[in-house]
């Protein structure tokens, strides 16, 4: 069971998310503007903040690096704006993952379970749990990943490609999602990615054209999902 803090000002939306993340197992408490949340991470902590953008005393992202400056808790951003450049710069603002409005009780959980798991003491400590999707099994801690028994000669880089995705699996990632945290670039090609996705399908057993693991969503990203029987 984790703490999470709930902060959105809308009372129908907030008790909802309240009601959700309890049905989870979590002990949840929920503020409606930015200015009481920061008192509530200082004075009282938690495990984790979901945090709506659109508070009435201070912009969402001005909050965030408020948080930021008082404390590491993990941020999950939940907000209605689809922006994909704006939810880039929320990542290079320490927002640890995004959620856009409306999103199902299972995405809410599914994502605040996969932070916890990246951020929680164990993962601090170096005991990471490992990712498994379908056959194929992604270890942070020891960065091996094997599929079907047989592990995977990776480079730094598409085990960084390959683990981020398995922490999200079924979800689309955004390319600018994944510029932002696997290269730690705010802009860039797509060819960087592809170059990379190619490697990593070629390893996987597949192609583009036949895909098993991973999918691109045209015009969207990409996400790893097990193979379908």
């Amino acid at each position: 069971m984790a703490s999470i803090l709930v902060v959105e000002d809308d009372p129908y939306v907030r008790a909802a998310l309240v009601r959700h993340l309890s049905s989870a197992g979590h002990a949840v408490r929920s503020v409606g503007a930015a200015l009481d949340a920061l008192r509530e991470v200082t004075q009282v902590g938690c495990d984790l903040v979901v945090l709506d953008l659109g508070l009435p005393d201070l912009d969402g992202a001005a909050a965030l690096r408020m948080l930021r400056g008082v404390s590491d808790v993990p941020v999950v951003v939940a907000t209605a704006r689809g922006d994909e450049p704006a939810m880039v710069r929320l990542l290079h603002s320490g927002a640890d993952d995004y959620l856009v409005k409306p999103f199902s009780p299972e995405h809410l959980d599914a994502r605040v379970t996969a932070v916890l798991r990246r951020t929680s003491p164990a993962a601090a400590t170096g005991r990471v749990p490992a990712f498994r999707v379908g056959e194929l099994v992604v270890d942070p801690r020891q960065r091996t990943a094997v599929l079907d028994g047989r592990d995977l000669d990776l480079t730094r880089r598409e085990f960084d490609l390959l683990a981020y995705l398995a922490a999200r699996p079924g979800d689309v990632v955004p390319r600018r999602e994944l510029l932002a945290a696997v290269w730690q670039q705010a802009y860039g090609g797509d060819q960087t990615i592809d170059v990379h996705l190619s490697w990593l399908r070629r390893k996987l057993g597949e192609t583009a054209a036949r895909p098993k693991y991973l999918h691109t969503v045209r015009g969207v990203g990409v996400k790893l999902e097990a193979p379908r029987p």
